[in-house]
């Protein structure tokens, strides 16, 4: 370990509590995206604190703040989302929620609290930063068209264009005190899917009078899972998810007038997924035609796939090692979910690499998006320390 990454480390460990009450503020008082009002505000009050100049309302309520090192060299950017997830909290943690329905299961509260923490470590050794770091607080990661792609529009990656971009994102499978890293593509794109079935209702003793809307749903579901097993190449990874079916009444002896049905659709390279798209509205229209219903099926587009660049993201994790020692970073493999951090991976060289929050002996494994979510504060320990070291590490190569 180098002088400077002992140093940070050390410091690291000294900001630690001021760390935790911050990441607990945040978690008592979430906010959901695109209402991030008072989220902003108070990121906005602790860069005034450290005399960071910032600019606000960038892609909604987002900040983007900047350090200007000894001279005009690279640009490194940070990023940290802000917003919370519409989910009643059920840890009774005395930091929990006082948001009732809102809670942050995603850890974007740790995420912005980690972000602080490296504008104070940077702060704190500035003559050993050679060039501008670039901190970016970003609303509205968990909804469509994702803050990431608003604060793009609006020129967060402007004046000036960062050399990379940075993300880390809590990560409860891996154990506290560790990172993980994947090169290449990592995370999936995705896409909402709206299918609404319209037929014929009736007395369901009296089938013959009817079109089946709850028929036709079901044969359109299944014929939509061969799309994945028989036309999808079992070499790219891809998803297809339904997770509600709703109907326009309907009932024991009732066949519904409409049915409705939203899901979800993953891929890892985007030819297949607009081929997909048309498979989708193909596959429903025959089916429905075939039993006398009709369907509209609309899609959203949402996040493109997520990129890690491979040199960026290897130099990034041999930074890793030598701050954490060789134990301490794994590397991941690709997973489903999605991030809008991929709309970053368009613009510049970028990594998104994870950070361990997960402690089975505390009882601490609760996975995202659930409400009994939680992280081991330990993960302050390093979170912040490591994004100052590596982005001041990548200002010197």
């Amino acid at each position: 370990m180098s002088n400077i990454s002992a140093n940070i480390s050390a410091l690291n460990k000294t900001i630690k509590n001021d760390l935790i009450a911050t990441r607990r503020y945040l978690h008592q008082h979430p906010e959901l995206s695109f209402q991030e009002k008072e989220t902003s505000k108070f990121v906005a009050g602790k860069l005034d604190d450290l005399g960071i100049p910032y600019k606000s309302n960038i892609g909604g309520y987002g900040i983007v703040a900047h350090i200007e090192g000894r001279d005009s060299g690279k640009t490194v950017a940070l990023r940290a989302d802000m917003d919370a997830l519409p989910i009643e909290e059920k840890t009774n943690k005395p930091y929990a929620s006082k948001v009732k329905g809102v809670m942050h299961a995603c850890g974007h509260d740790v995420h912005t609290t980690s972000l602080l923490g490296v504008a104070k470590i940077l702060m704190e050794n500035k003559a050993e930063i050679n060039g501008t770091v670039k901190l970016i607080f970003q609303p509205a990661e968990e909804r469509l068209p994702g803050g990431a792609s608003l604060m793009i529009k609006d020129g967060v990656l402007q004046n000036p264009k960062p050399d990379i971009v940075v993300g880390q994102h809590v990560h409860p499978p891996l154990e506290v005190g560790k990172v993980g890293f994947k090169s290449g593509m990592y995370m999936a794109s995705t896409d909402e899917l709206f299918l609404h079935v319209k037929g014929k209702g009736g007395h369901g003793a009296l089938p013959h009078d009817c079109i089946d809307t709850t028929l036709a749903t079901s044969h359109i579901l299944v014929a939509m899972q061969q799309i994945i097993s028989r036309r999808a190449n079992p070499a790219k990874p891809t998803v297809l998810t339904f997770g509600k079916i709703a109907s326009d009444g309907g009932s024991t002896n009732v066949i519904p007038e409409k049915v409705y049905v939203e899901g979800t659709f993953r891929a890892m390279d985007e030819k297949w997924r607009a081929q997909a798209h048309k498979l989708i509205k193909d596959t429903a229209m025959y089916t429905a035609r075939a039993l006398g219903a009709e369907v509209e099926v609309e899609i959203k587009k949402g996040y493109p796939y997520l990129f890690n660049d491979p040199e960026t993201t290897e130099r990034l994790k041999a930074l890793a090692i030598d701050f954490l020692g060789g134990d301490n970073v794994v590397e991941l493999p690709i997973q489903m979910t999605a991030e809008d951090f991929a709309y970053y991976t368009r613009e510049a060289k970028s990594c998104f690499y994870r950070l361990g929050v997960g402690n089975v002996s505390k009882g601490i494994q609760s996975q995202l998006h659930s409400p009994t979510f939680d992280v081991d504060e330990d993960c302050f320990d390093i979170s912040s320390g490591l994004m100052a070291y590596m982005a001041i590490e990548e200002l010197k190569s």
